[in-house]
C-alpha cells in the first residue's frame, strides 16, 4: 500500500439549513488532507456518488428515520468506488465497493464500512446506487412485503420516471402486474414510460389536476399505489382505490421544499369504505430482503428485461448542482455524479 495514494479529499458539506428550495449557498466545498491508513482501514476512489430525494429531509433538523445531517461537517450518501490503497485483507487494491460516504471524491474508514460488490457484465458499476442497489430494492419491498402485489393486479406510480418509480414500473409487471399506470412531470417522460419502461399509460401530471387524468386511465380502478410524491398524487389514488388495495407510501417529495404544511387529502374515509390499507416504509428495516432481491435482479437483469436510464453529471464540484436539479425533476432514471 502506498501511503501517498490520493490523500487528499474533496468533500462537500452543509454550511447552513436551507429554508423551502435549497440553494448553492447552503453548502461547501473543502479539501480535506487524509491520514496514514491505520491498520485495518481502506482508502477508496469513489467513481459515482448517489444524489436522493431522502436527503433533503436530512437537511432539516428534525427528528426522522435517519440522524439530519450535521452543519460544517461532510455530509453522507450512498457512493460506489474501487479501494486505492489498502491495510484490510478482504478489501485488496482494485476491489470494487459500495458504502454511505458520498459527497467526496476519496474516502477512507475501517473496511467494515464497505462492501464489496459483484460485478456484473455490461453493468456500468453506477447501477449498483440505482437499479442493482437499494433504489431497486426500495421499489421491490414497496410491492412485495408493503403492498402485497398478487398476479393480475393494477398497479399506479407517481414518479415513475425518477429512480424509484421506473424501477416499480418495471419490477410490478416482472411480479405478474396485469395493467401498470405512472405519472410524470414531462411529455418526453411520459413518452418514456410506456415506450421503453413497458408502461400501460402514463400521465403529466402538469397537463391537468392528477384528480382528473387518473380515472381515465384506471376504468378498473388500481389494486396497489406506489407513492413517491404525497399531495395531490395520494389524494388521486384514494378516489380511484378497489376495494382491498393497498398503498404503500414511499416519499412525499411534493413536501419537501414546502415552508407551510401541505394540505392532506380530503378523501381519507376511502381507506374505511373501501377497506385499503396505507402504510409508508423506509429500507431501513428490510435489509433481510436484499440478498432475495439480488437474485432475482441479477436474473431479470442478465436476460434483458431490465431497462434503466442515469442521469450523470461529471465533476464533485456539480454534486450541489446534480442534487439541486434532481429535486427540480431534471433527472430521468437515477441522478449520479461521476467523480472519478
Amino acid at each position: 500500500m502506498s501511503s501517498t495514494a490520493s490523500s487528499t479529499s474533496t468533500q462537500i458539506q452543509l454550511a447552513s439549513r436551507p429554508v423551502g428550495w435549497p440553494t448553492p449557498e447552503n453548502f461547501r466545498t473543502v479539501t480535506v488532507e487524509l491520514p496514514d491508513l491505520a491498520e485495518g482501514e481502506v482508502r477508496v476512489a469513489n467513481e459515482f456518488i448517489s444524489v436522493d430525494p431522502y436527503m433533503r429531509g436530512r437537511m432539516n433538523d428534525v427528528k426522522s428515520y435517519i440522524p439530519p445531517f450535521a452543519l460544517d461537517e461532510t455530509m453522507t450518501g450512498g457512493a460506489v468506488g474501487r479501494v486505492i490503497a489498502s491495510r484490510a485483507e478482504d478489501l485488496p487494491v482494485g476491489t470494487a465497493v459500495l458504502h454511505q460516504l458520498g459527497w467526496r471524491d476519496i474516502a477512507q474508514a475501517e473496511a467494515s464500512a464497505f462492501r464489496q460488490v459483484t460485478e456484473i457484465h455490461g453493468a456500468p458499476l453506477s447501477l449498483h446506487l440505482g437499479i442493482l442497489g437499494m433504489t431497486g430494492l426500495t421499489a421491490y419491498v414497496g410491492l412485495t412485503r408493503i403492498a402485497g402485489l398478487r398476479s393480475g393486479e393494477t398497479v399506479f406510480i407517481s414518479g415513475a420516471a425518477g429512480a424509484v418509480g421506473s424501477a416499480a414500473g418495471q419490477i410490478a409487471r416482472l411480479l405478474g402486474a396485469e395493467r401498470v399506470i405512472g405519472s410524470a412531470g414531462s411529455a418526453e417522460k411520459v413518452e418514456l414510460l410506456t415506450s421503453k419502461y413497458g408502461f400501460d399509460a402514463a400521465l403529466n401530471y402538469k397537463d391537468a389536476p392528477v384528480r382528473e387524468q387518473l380515472p381515465e386511465l384506471a376504468l378498473d380502478g388500481v389494486d396497489v399505489f406506489f407513492d413517491n410524491v404525497g399531495g395531490d398524487h395520494l389524494e388521486a389514488a384514494l378516489d380511484v382505490m378497489n376495494t382491498g388495495g393497498r398503498l404503500a407510501l414511499c416519499g412525499a417529495i411534493a413536501s419537501y421544499n414546502a415552508e407551510e404544511p401541505t394540505p392532506g387529502p380530503d378523501n381519507l374515509s376511502a381507506l374505511i369504505t373501501r377497506s385499503l390499507r396505507m402504510e409508508g416504509f423506509t429500507l431501513g428495516g428490510h435489509f433481510d430482503l436484499a440478498d432475495e432481491y439480488a437474485q432475482r435482479m441479477t436474473e431479470w437483469f442478465a436476460a434483458g428485461e431490465i431497462a434503466y436510464d442515469e442521469t450523470v453529471v461529471g465533476g464533485i464540484d456539480h454534486a450541489v448542482d446534480a442534487f439541486l436539479g434532481m429535486m427540480q425533476g431534471q433527472n430521468t432514471g437515477k441522478m449520479v455524479v461521476r467523480t472519478a
